[in-house]
């Protein structure tokens, strides 16, 4: 039951993520025109697949991760909580950037396609291989985090 919860939970907050960033994005996907700085060049693109490093999304990304650490601080810290909530977070990325596509008027479901999304070069089937390492990695997590709740 909670773990349904849990799972409904991380639905609903892609969505309001997938919202608030086509807020500030529009069409232009992965802050291509952001004011913010971005780094296009050198190894640190190995960690992010290809993709610039910017501003924008290692604050973002530092902000929902700290805040998905808040229950540490009125519990004691477990790895099946922290499993638990980093499975959380990698589901969330998944979902959230599949409904930016959905959601955004800009592009839409049939946008998403292989070649039209320039900042996901790899594709497995109908959806980008970072989507299938996302999904493995949050199944595999938040299964070992389950009994934490």
């Amino acid at each position: 039951m909670m773990l349904g919860a849990l799972l409904g939970f991380m639905v609903l907050m892609s969505f309001i993520l997938a919202l608030w960033e086509i807020q500030i994005e529009g069409r232009d996907g992965w802050a291509a025109k952001s004011p913010g700085w971005r780094i296009e060049k050198g190894w640190l693109l190995k960690l992010t697949g290809g993709r610039p490093l910017t501003g924008y999304h290692l604050f973002m990304t530092l902000f929902i991760l700290g805040m998905l650490h808040l229950p540490f601080f009125f519990t004691d810290w477990h790895w099946r909580r922290e499993s638990l909530l980093f499975g959380f977070y990698l589901g969330m990325l998944l979902l959230e950037d599949f409904l930016w596509f959905a959601l955004n008027p800009y592009w839409g479901i049939r946008n998403f396609r292989k070649g039209k999304i320039w900042w996901h070069k790899h594709w497995w089937g109908p959806v980008p291989v970072l989507y299938w390492f996302l999904l493995a990695g949050a199944a595999i997590l938040i299964y070992l985090g389950r009994n934490a709740i």
